[in-house]
């Protein structure tokens, strides 16, 4: 019998990670997966009671364990790691901006170092950001009712790098030492620019996951007839593009079959122009949908919180043929379904 490519995720028991691994383990008696996770993020021991019987776990911190890391990756030798173990709220990089660094650059690090001393033909695709981009002050916006508009539809990977926020900085930093490593180690790593992920099983909270967040303040306020107000940062006006789970997790494993093509390259990653909403949007669409009337109130807009951003995946989609699936509302829909509305 041919022997199983093995498949390490850092991170695997988060919305990503898990959803991936739900999908390899779909490719029956293929793939030996491994998981790397410090259960820390919210709702990821629920992923490991889901699915420890099926993957090899280790309870390791990427940032603090670096022996660990090491010998673990040495033993393996993964053919394919996917690194999306991270601190990834920005608010709480403003808060501990010495934990985050310590998770997403110094992590990352411990991994690219492990990968380049004892395992140099595994094929590394890293999470990062589309906060390297900065907050993108330098744009033109025009005001509109529900949204921000740019002559810019979409940003693609030529945009410059402008780091910002603790959080900016460490993903970023990270986000080149991979290329870098790539290119001056001659080792096969790929960077995933993802912009907003949202979808079903997704654990949410005030400081991430906002698509899932907004949906369950509304559900909330439609069931129990409560005029409590929830919070809006700025006007509301801000435009994300949101890509579906499935799409995203599909990418990983299509990255498996394409990695030469992949190699040392950086692409944005996310539902591109089309599927791009702002805040005030979402809510109208939610009050139409599950015919509420929605109450909040407006805060300070977040720190260095771009107005306006949405992917141009024209890159990935030309290198192998990926592109979102799931429609906007066609995914906004199957949220609502699973929120339990």
């Amino acid at each position: 019998m041919k022997n199983k490519i093995k498949i390490l995720i850092t991170g695997g028991f988060g919305f990503v990670g898990s959803s991936i691994v739900n999908k390899l383990l779909k490719k029956k008696n293929k793939f030996k997966i491994f998981v790397i996770d410090n259960l820390s993020r919210i709702g990821s021991e629920n992923n490991y009671y889901a699915l420890k019987e099926k993957v090899k776990f280790f309870k390791y911190d990427i940032g603090y364990e670096k022996k660990k890391i090491e010998d673990l990756i040495k033993k393996i030798k993964p053919d394919h790691l996917f690194h999306l173990a991270g601190q990834v709220a920005m608010s709480n990089s403003l808060k501990n901006p010495y934990h985050d660094f310590i998770i997403n650059t110094l992590g990352t690090l411990n991994i690219l170092e492990s990968i380049r001393k004892y395992s140099k033909n595994t094929q590394l695709i890293f999470a990062s950001s589309n906060k390297v981009y900065g907050d993108l002050k330098n744009i033109q916006y025009y005001e509109k009712k529900y949204r921000y508009e740019t002559k810019k539809r979409d940003f693609s990977e030529d945009t410059p790098l402008n780091f910002s926020t603790p959080y900016g900085c460490s993903k970023g930093s990270a986000d080149q030492y991979v290329l870098d490593y790539s290119k001056v180690y001659n080792l096969n790593f790929t960077v995933f620019r993802h912009s907003t992920i949202y979808g079903p099983k997704q654990f949410f909270d005030y400081n991430q996951g906002w698509i899932s967040w907004f949906c369950e303040k509304l559900i909330n306020q439609k069931n129990s007839k409560s005029k409590i107000k929830f919070s809006v940062s700025g006007n509301g006006k801000q435009v994300r593009d949101i890509l579906h789970i499935d799409d995203a997790a599909e990418l990983y494993l299509k990255s498996i079959r394409y990695k030469k093509r992949l190699a040392g390259k950086v692409f944005n990653v996310g539902g591109g122009f089309k599927n791009s909403i702002s805040i005030l949007e979402l809510i109208k669409y939610l009050e139409k949908k599950l015919k509420v009337k929605s109450y909040y109130f407006n805060i300070k807009e977040r720190t260095s919180d771009q107005k306006y951003f949405a992917c141009n995946i024209s890159s990935i989609k030309n290198s192998i043929q990926w592109y979102p699936k799931v429609s906007l509302y066609k995914g906004l829909d199957d949220l609502l379904k699973n929120q339990k509305i």
